[in-house]
């Protein structure tokens, strides 16, 4: 880290939020912008929070069977419009090479927006019986989609993913899978980056191009916005069609096979980053910190260096056969500034050892998350940092639990709704799908529906909007009618829209809502 990076300040979060997360990047030295538009450099120590993220997460890929590949950054243009809705949706962030060796080609090819239609091609060369399902493929990475407006791992050029693609015998099994998928990363988020997640399912408006269904992780940033942390797509039949990716059954029948696709990118770490770090710096859950623990020793001579020095790396050690990755920092410079370069970085246990404490044989621990000082006793310090750290990672989980429930609230009446919106809540509200509707609310509200989930509750008034509804004087009265109507139709079971902010730095879309669907109530946990 450079000296100018030491000696910034980091702009409050209540002065200005998306300041504050430049800030809080650069001071913590994990990305800055490359000299290429839209495109970032990811330092040594972000990359050390992706590769944990990867390692952990592959982990649980793994155990469901599911296998790494690798397969072309470059993908004919004519696969992506063998799929018209897929292609629509991301012409407008397509990167195309036309010509190489100063030689213009027959046929252009698109650097990856995403995998489906070049893995597609691939499985239908892969996929001759029943024997070869189901096919569980991950692919780890990077993706190019032309960004305007980039902001360090939430919206760049490129960036670093997984995507998993599958395929299977019916729906049954594709949509199980998926929700499998979705249910890895909620648990991810929640025991790893210790974020709670709601889960739902897309609008059509809003889910995952050329997809039946999109299931969807959201995550309460600190300023009361949304972020997508991760989503996994049942995408029907319709690529197996387009791709001619077919089995035969053992009675000899053939069928196409249903799929799935799902992921999560770097922008977890800017999740990360917006969900615990405060306006000292960055602040990480030990679970996925690539350094938990920094050992300062502290000393004014030759002897209380080589004193410190030796009670540390006898931590040290210890510690590593817990398989806690630790450093030691003995640079030659004011202990000050080395809990301030450490506090910034978001490591979370410092332990200091200074002459006094090699003579009591004692250490003092100070956690990131609450500045809180406790000494232990040499003897039982392995113990009592494992102790801690579990107890900072439940601590920054509940903190963030806390804070998305006491911001979530349930509406029936259309004032309601909007005062929560413009106090930044997470509103939970009956709901009866509607494309025109929900395109009425988008301009009324500056709000986008995001997600949904379904529960099963009577409510007493089962009206939704019905007083004071008109913002423009005229507010689709017949639209709102059939609503009302189906919503009493089905008052024995409610959908429950959550509307949720959703996070997003540009202005044009400051808000979203979340979205669910009937089927989703396996998605209420």
């Amino acid at each position: 880290m450079s000296s100018n990076q030491e000696n910034q300040k980091i702009t409050p979060r209540s002065q200005d939020y998306a300041q504050w997360y430049q800030d809080i990047v650069s001071s913590a030295d994990l990305a800055e912008h490359s000299s290429v538009k839209g495109c970032m450099v990811i330092k040594p120590y972000g990359y050390a929070i992706w590769e944990n993220i990867q390692r952990l997460l592959d982990l649980e890929f793994k155990k469901i069977g599911i296998k790494n590949a690798y397969f072309p950054l470059l993908i004919p243009e004519k696969f992506l419009k063998k799929e018209a809705e897929h292609v629509e949706g991301f012409s407008p962030e397509l990167v195309t090479v036309t010509h190489v060796g100063g030689k213009k080609l027959q046929e252009p090819l698109v650097i990856r927006p995403t995998s489906e239609t070049i893995i597609y091609d691939t499985y239908s060369k892969w996929i001759k019986t029943h024997k070869d399902l189901p096919l569980l493929i991950n692919q780890w990475a990077n993706i190019v989609r032309w960004e305007k407006r980039p902001r360090l791992f939430l919206r760049t050029t490129e960036f670093l993913w997984q995507e998993g693609h599958t395929a299977h015998r019916d729906k049954k099994e594709a949509d199980k899978f998926a929700r499998k998928m979705l249910n890895v990363y909620q648990t991810f988020d929640k025991d790893v980056l210790a974020i709670p997640v709601y889960t739902g399912v897309k609008s059509d408006g809003e889910k995952f191009a050329g997809a039946a269904k999109t299931y969807t992780t959201e995550a309460m940033m600190q300023d009361g916005k949304s972020l997508q942390f991760g989503t996994s797509h049942l995408l029907g039949d319709n690529f197996a069609k387009v791709f001619n990716i077919k089995y035969t059954d053992e009675k000899g029948e053939s069928h196409y096979v249903w799929q799935t696709s799902w992921g999560v990118s770097t922008r977890l770490v800017g999740g990360l980053i917006m969900a615990h770090s405060d306006d000292k710096g960055l602040v990480l859950p030990p679970n996925i910190a690539p350094i938990p623990v920094v050992i300062v020793p502290i000393w004014d001579n030759s002897k209380d260096e080589d004193n410190t020095l030796k009670l540390a790396k006898q931590l040290k050690e210890q510690l590593e056969k817990k398989n806690i990755n630790v450093e030691i920092d003995n640079r030659d410079i004011r202990p000050g500034s080395k809990y301030y370069h450490w506090e910034r970085r978001g490591v979370p246990l410092r332990i200091e050892i200074g002459p006094r404490d090699v003579e009591s044989s004692s250490v003092m621990s100070v956690r990131r998350d609450t500045g809180e000082k406790t000494k232990l006793p040499f003897n039982q310090a392995v113990e009592k940092i494992q102790e801690l750290l579990v107890k900072i990672q439940d601590s920054l989980l509940q903190q963030a639990q806390k804070r998305r429930d006491d911001n979530t609230i349930e509406v029936d009446n259309w004032e309601d709704f909007q005062r929560a919106i413009k106090e930044n809540k997470f509103v939970i509200a009956p709901w009866k799908e509607d494309s025109k509707l929900e395109e009425k609310i988008k301009e009324d509200t500056k709000a986008t529906f995001v997600a949904t989930s379904s529960t099963k509750k009577k409510a007493s008034t089962p009206v939704f909007f019905l007083k004071n509804l008109v913002l423009k004087k005229l507010y689709l009265p017949k639209i709102i009618k059939k609503c009302i109507n189906n919503l009493y139709e089905k008052r024995h079971s409610f959908l429950s829209l959550c509307f949720y902010f959703s996070f997003c730095f540009q202005p044009r879309s400051s808000y979203r809502i979340f979205y669910p669907t009937w089927q989703s109530q396996y998605l209420c946990r």
